[in-house]
């Protein structure tokens, strides 16, 4: 048997952890002393710290290693492995992104002496959008969840044979936003207006085309409702963006384009 102390210099784990671990009931101490309330692990416990360590490095929480210890079933354990491979495959190539943003923001910093200058490079245009009709999807969801509800939509195109557009968007309707949980409408454009859910009539708009990650859409979005306050409009409607060239282009990040819609009115 091994006290705490050796176990924690074994595994190196601190035995704050190990007492954290016990209670969560992760890991338990193979036996506790009554008397001293010493903790004792045997040798064998070592290989389930270490695979504990292993699912930590690998991303999951607590939580999900609670879980994976348990399950005995091959495939299952294997699938839960790939998501999380796929996962940390996503956040690797949104840390890419971050990182050429950050170089991008830096030099031109460096040479203009302003560090704002990347919300100033948007032009704002009014213009009628453009007239479409829809297969659509509105629900609370998630910024994360788009990718599942938009498979939905998809597969629905040979099913209903309609015919798409390649103009996709999403319309927000909420006041406010939240990335967790938002009230969106997902849509895709069809050709046939007898089999669309929704028609989306031309309106006028304030509009900016972002190009890049989605991730700094929120200063095209900036832009355009300083444009619209600055040049004596209100707003009139749900802004919405449509994607004009996405990752499906076989494009990298850098080359997106999104337009950002805003419906608009003259004061």
């Amino acid at each position: 048997m091994l006290q705490i102390g050796e176990f924690s210099k074994i595994c190196q784990v601190s035995v704050k952890t190990l007492h954290h671990y016990d209670r969560i009931g992760l890991l338990a101490p193979a036996e506790v002393d009554r008397l001293t309330g010493y903790r004792y692990y045997r040798a064998e416990q070592i290989d389930r710290m270490n695979y504990i360590q292993r699912l930590k490095r690998y991303g999951f929480s607590l939580e999900e290693i609670q879980y994976l210890i348990t399950v005995s079933d091959h495939k299952e354990l294997a699938s839960a492995l790939r998501r999380q491979k796929d996962r940390l495959k996503r956040e690797q190539q949104e840390r890419a992104v971050i990182l050429n943003e950050l170089q991008t923001h830096i030099s031109v910093f460096e040479r203009t002496g302003d560090i704002m200058t990347y919300q100033k490079s948007y032009t704002v245009e009014i213009k009628n959008s453009p007239k479409m009709n829809a297969l659509a999807v509105r629900a609370q969801m998630g910024v994360d969840e788009f990718g599942k509800y938009y498979g939905t939509l998809f597969e629905r195109v040979p099913k209903e044979r309609v015919t798409p557009t390649g103009l996709n968007g999403a319309k927000y309707y909420d006041e406010e936003f939240n990335h967790e949980s938002s009230d969106v409408e997902l849509f895709i454009g069809i050709k046939e207006k007898d089999k669309a859910d929704v028609v989306l009539e031309s309106c006028e708009c304030a509009m900016a085309l972002h190009r890049g990650g989605y991730s700094t859409l929120s200063e095209a979005y900036g832009a355009v409702v300083s444009w619209i306050i600055e040049n004596g409009y209100e707003m009139a409607g749900a802004p919405f963006e449509l994607y004009i060239k996405t990752q499906f282009d076989s494009l990298a990040p850098d080359d997106w384009e999104t337009e950002v819609y805003f419906p608009v009115r003259k004061k």
